[in-house]
């Protein structure tokens, strides 16, 4: 069982590489980085999702970067809506919709707040391949460090670093997934691609 200094550290470490990503002014260079950084910490932390099993040898399948999935978007107003999603081991995750952005080319996406201790943006994604995790994924949710950087005027939203959710590689882990408001008709290859775990 993880304890709750691996997982604390494991958080350090998240937040620490999206730092570096933010101050890369090169988002393909970013990418690399970030890809490089998610690989090391799947496979070698002992906090990670991923069951023991399959760690040696685990890499994830990160997309090759498409600079025109990159966006730079005002969060506009949307109506209020509140999500709670009940959960074994946290109980109820409240989390209150605090806009939307719109992707050129690619749709909308519901804006996020968790409304619990610690707040933060949310913004999940499920898109039409089958070639991604299928509950859907995460662009950035700053509560555990994952943020790529902006304001509401001009929120960077980078579907190159959609990455899967821990439950995505186990079950002894809950994850919110995407509701109507975060899933896209189209296909987003980008960012984190699902492989099956064994183990």
């Amino acid at each position: 069982m993880t304890d709750a200094w691996e997982v604390r550290d494991w958080r350090v470490r998240v937040a620490d590489l999206y730092a570096e990503v933010r101050s890369e002014p090169d988002p393909e260079v970013a990418h690399r980085m970030w890809a490089h950084g998610r690989a090391a910490l799947l496979r070698d932390h002992p906090a990670t999702p991923v069951p023991a099993a399959a760690r040696a040898s685990f890499t994830p399948e990160v997309a090759p970067y498409d600079p025109a999935l990159r966006f730079v978007v005002p969060v506009e107003e949307a109506a209020p809506e509140r999500r709670e999603v009940p959960t074994p081991t946290d109980g109820v995750v409240p989390f209150e919709r605090v806009g939307r952005v719109s992707l050129p080319g690619v749709g909308g996406l519901d804006v996020w707040w968790l409304d619990s201790y610690g707040g933060g943006i949310f913004v999940p994604l499920k898109d039409g391949s089958p070639r991604t995790y299928g509950g859907g994924r995460y662009v950035l949710d700053t509560v555990k460090g994952a943020d790529l950087g902006g304001t509401r005027d001009a929120l960077v939203v980078d579907l190159n670093f959609a990455y899967q959710p821990s439950c995505a590689y186990s079950s002894d882990w809950v994850c919110p997934l995407p509701g109507p408001g975060n899933t896209l008709a189209v296909a987003v290859e980008a960012g984190e691609l699902y492989v099956p775990v064994e183990g």
